[in-house]
């Protein structure tokens, strides 16, 4: 079971550096890297202060307790001029342990010196490294982003891209129907005309009945015309052409009424004048 688990592990663990990989922006991890630099340098430099201050603060006793001393010297020195030996003794026996504090505090103070010239040394090293690290940090910075910017842009001239290949894919699957669309609007073209589908609104006909009525239509056309033709030459003169006289008017012979015949739903033939067989 533990290899089992160990080999969980193993993928789980490969699969999340993985994962962050592709995540990682190496521009956010130069400017975080920047930014906890700039975090010790800001402790280093509190770090400084503070040893400064406590130097100050060493030093302000040392002054205080050499002034106690020259004053306890002066009360010393008044007290053997007024004839009091043993108070002269008790102000120098405070002035010797009030020297030896300042000894302390001396000690104290070059200590304390020491540790502020380090501290301020490793401050400016450090100062130096960050101003390199933000130079270095930009210039990897501008570098990233110009090839990260080539490479889309020649990934957009390739077409691998991924934007690009869903376009290309997208246009092609748009061509596809289309020339789908169009296979079968002429097969169903071709089906209707050869008479193998029916068109349920029966308005689509096939060659043949086109030509047909086609034939028919030309010859009630025809037919028309010469009934046509037939009733203008039979019943008026031919007009006068434009530009020419007219030609003078024959007079007419009259002519009995024609009886009509009710067979043929036409009148009858006209019988000569008996007139013009004299």
């Amino acid at each position: 079971m533990s290899g089992i688990f160990q080999r969980i592990s193993l993928i789980f663990r490969a699969k999340t550096d993985k994962a962050l990989d592709k995540l990682e922006d190496p521009r956010q991890t130069l400017d975080y890297s920047y930014q906890r630099q700039l975090e010790l340098l800001q402790k280093v430099r509190r770090g400084v202060a503070d040893v400064a201050t406590s130097r100050k603060r060493v030093e302000l006793q040392a002054n205080g307790l050499s002034t106690q001393a020259d004053k306890l010297t002066q009360q010393a020195q008044k007290a053997l001029q007024v004839g009091r030996e043993d108070l002269a003794r008790e102000a120098l026996t405070r002035r010797s342990g009030i020297q030896q504090q300042m000894a302390d505090l001396q000690t104290q103070h070059a200590q304390l010196q020491g540790e502020e010239e380090k501290l301020t040394r490793a401050s400016q090293r450090l100062q130096a490294k960050v101003d390199s690290f933000r130079t270095r940090k930009e210039t990897i910075k501008a570098t990233y982003s110009a090839a990260e910017a080539q490479t889309r842009i020649n990934e957009a001239f390739s077409g691998i891209s991924e934007e690009m290949g869903d376009v290309g894919m997208a246009i092609q699957r748009a061509e596809d129907k289309t020339a789908e669309m169009q296979a079968r609007a002429g097969a169903i073209d071709e089906l209707l005309a050869s008479g193998a589908l029916e068109d349920p609104t029966g308005t689509a006909k096939d060659d043949i009945t086109l030509e047909l009525e086609q034939l028919a239509s030309t010859s009630d056309v025809e037919s028309e015309l010469a009934q046509m033709k037939a009733s203008i030459g039979g019943g008026s003169a031919p007009q006068a052409i434009e530009g020419q006289p007219a030609a003078a008017p024959q007079q007419a012979a009259p002519q009995q009424p024609a009886a009509s015949d009710p067979s043929l739903g036409q009148p009858a033939p006209q019988q000569p004048n008996q007139g013009d067989l004299r």
